[in-house]
């Protein structure tokens, strides 16, 4: 098995107890992509979470395409987004009201319930957005009523038609071997497996699972975003008493999909008016929302391509 210690999901098997997961753990590719941007600590911790959570469910379905969520609200963080394109593409930003975080006390939790702090009253998408011209897109949409993107997800899964799931989910800004604060997240995903024949029964099944969630929420947020726990040990304290095995895992990377070619083409469907509009002396400038990478264009030449 390939050793990857940062950036990766790493598929498991809880053994004998119907009982599959994915923890994923990011550190560098999550600093490189909440860096481009000056968020506040609270927004910056939300968006590492719902980019661990894109991760986590991206990874255990079986597709080629995009994963993503975004959530709409009415609190001061008004737009929130994450996606992870296969083979393990990361991307997210955030949108919010400076003036309205500084008013905000998270109190002695911290980071406990961001999402009504944050986010408001809304709504969460999930999206599976599979490649292929035969492949249907699909959404399920949830309220945003929990305290976190957890307890979110949670409520997604409920409403699907899916098997049972739960996931833990953590974020961290705290110093690093070389003094320096870094931001690291991690996230457990637990999904039971369907009913075999000759394998467990019903009432082995609704006791296996509900020993297993039980187990998962007990890990703590400090201890999925921690470094100096690696994900084999961090399995093993959880789930060592009915035998936890892992597989081969899947790099997790910072990679945006925006592009001057693509920029281009949404210029060309705006009104001439609009694209004059979008001059500044003579030149249109546009910065991805993902990646802060600024594009350049010549406001005549933008105006040729539409003819």
């Amino acid at each position: 098995m390939s050793i990857l210690h940062d950036d990766l999901s790493l598929p498991f098997q809880i053994e004998q107890c119907d009982v599959r997961g994915r923890i994923v753990r990011l550190g560098p590719a999550l600093e490189r992509m909440l860096g481009r941007h000056n968020y506040p600590d609270p927004v910056a911790h939300l968006l590492a979470e719902a980019l661990t959570l894109a991760a986590t469910m991206a990874t255990a379905l079986k597709f080629d395409g995009v994963f993503s969520l975004q959530a709409k609200g009415d609190g001061p963080v008004s737009t929130l987004v994450a996606d992870c394109r296969t083979p393990g593409g990361l991307r997210g930003y955030a949108s919010f009201d400076a003036a309205r975080l500084e008013g905000l006390e998270l109190g002695p939790g911290g980071a406990t319930g961001l999402v009504p702090l944050l986010l408001g009253k809304g709504y969460l998408a999930f999206t599976i957005d599979p490649e292929g011209e035969d492949m249907e897109r699909y959404q399920g949409i949830v309220d945003l009523s929990g305290a976190t993107l957890a307890d979110a997800a949670h409520a997604y899964f409920a409403q699907s038609e899916q098997l049972n799931a739960r996931v833990a989910l953590g974020a961290a800004h705290r110093k690093g071997v070389d003094g320096k604060r870094h931001w690291r997240a991690g996230g457990i995903l637990l999904q039971q497996l369907p009913l075999q024949p000759g394998g467990l029964t019903q009432e082995e099944r609704g006791f296996a699972w509900e020993k297993a969630t039980t187990l998962l929420s007990t890990v703590r947020s400090a201890e999925l975003a921690d470094a100096q726990i690696s994900q084999n040990d961090l399995l093993y304290r959880l789930f060592h008493e009915d035998g936890v095995r892992v597989f081969e895992p899947a790099a997790l990377i910072d990679r945006c999909t925006c592009s001057a070619e693509k920029v281009r083409g949404i210029l060309s469907t705006f009104a001439p008016e609009e694209i004059e509009g979008m001059a500044v002396d003579g030149t249109i400038t546009v910065t991805c929302q993902f990646c802060s990478a600024s594009y350049d264009f010549p406001l005549a030449a933008v105006q040729a391509a539409r003819g």
